[in-house]
């Protein structure tokens, strides 16, 4: 294994891994350099936590958006970077429980029993026990001793870790559900392309006017388990924060389902781009 991780499988400089890695260790350092220089704030433990795990996530979610971009950009060398975003999720995931476990004194016996005691720590906790199980193997050894197929199923366990990992957000926050809902907004959108990218043949998953409806689709769907969340949790009537939700005001936040959308349609541009690029060449090789 290939210890030079800005390097290709040819020993080549490669600026993509090299900008992928840096971009993989700078939320780390920032996060450690604040708690240093003591800018985390009056609980600077909870604060290094929630930060770590919820790059944990995005990464988790990251790695997820790799096989989707490059099919639809045209940009088959992008999967390369896939499997280290997945192992740079699962080191953020156990940076995310040594941190807990330092904020509780490295008290084993009670951190065993709040994993067990609170659910959104016993999902977290398992959420995390799968990246880990698919972090150690990812490495080309464990792929060939475990073969394609039995690898290939083994890692789609990512899918299910990660409505985990969501679930284990939206039970922590309690509060304000943004984020979490913009998350699973995003990882809904995975998904379903994915299922889309099943159902659709030849590639027409990634047809303009497919990933515009699909987008605008997983928007409003967004918007509207946003509006049914707050209803079931405080019992706000939901048509006053569907209408809030779909209406685009900077004065009082961008809700989450416009996120959604730009989203996708910055995935039907990077389409759109991808099909001029290998029309370009084409002609080139004509």
């Amino acid at each position: 294994m290939n210890w030079r991780l800005w390097q290709d499988r040819a020993g080549r400089f490669s600026w993509l891994l090299t900008t992928v890695l840096v971009g993989l260790c700078l939320p780390l350092a920032l996060t450690a350099a604040d708690a240093v220089m003591g800018q985390l704030g009056p609980r600077p433990y909870s604060a290094f936590i929630h930060q770590v795990g919820l790059w944990a996530f995005r990464f988790l979610l990251l790695s997820l958006l790799v096989t989707p971009l490059a099919r639809i950009a045209r940009w088959p060398a992008l999967m390369t970077v896939r499997r280290r975003i997945g192992v740079a999720a699962c080191l953020y995931a156990v940076v995310h429980l040594g941190g807990y476990a330092a904020d509780q004194s490295l008290d084993l016996v009670h951190i065993a029993s709040e994993i067990a005691r609170r659910v959104y720590l016993t999902i977290g906790f398992v959420a995390l026990l799968g990246l880990v199980a698919l972090g150690v193997t990812s490495t080309d050894g464990m792929i060939k001793r475990l073969g394609g197929p039995r690898w290939r199923r083994l890692h789609a366990l990512a899918y299910p870790i990660a409505i985990l990992a969501v679930v284990h957000y939206f039970m922590q926050e309690k509060a304000d559900v943004t984020e979490p809902t913009l998350m699973a907004g995003w990882l809904t959108w995975l998904l379903g392309y994915r299922l889309l990218n099943r159902v659709l043949p030849d590639g027409q998953a990634r047809a303009l006017p497919v990933l515009l409806g699909f987008s605008l689709l997983v928007a409003l769907a967004t918007a509207g388990a946003e509006a049914l969340g707050f209803w079931a949790v405080r019992h706000l009537p939901p048509d006053l924060i569907l209408e809030a939700n779909l209406s685009f005001d900077l004065d009082v936040g961008i809700r989450p389902a416009w996120y959604v959308l730009a989203g996708g349609l910055i995935l039907a541009v990077a389409s759109v781009a991808g099909d001029v690029r290998q029309r370009a060449r084409r002609l080139a090789r004509a």
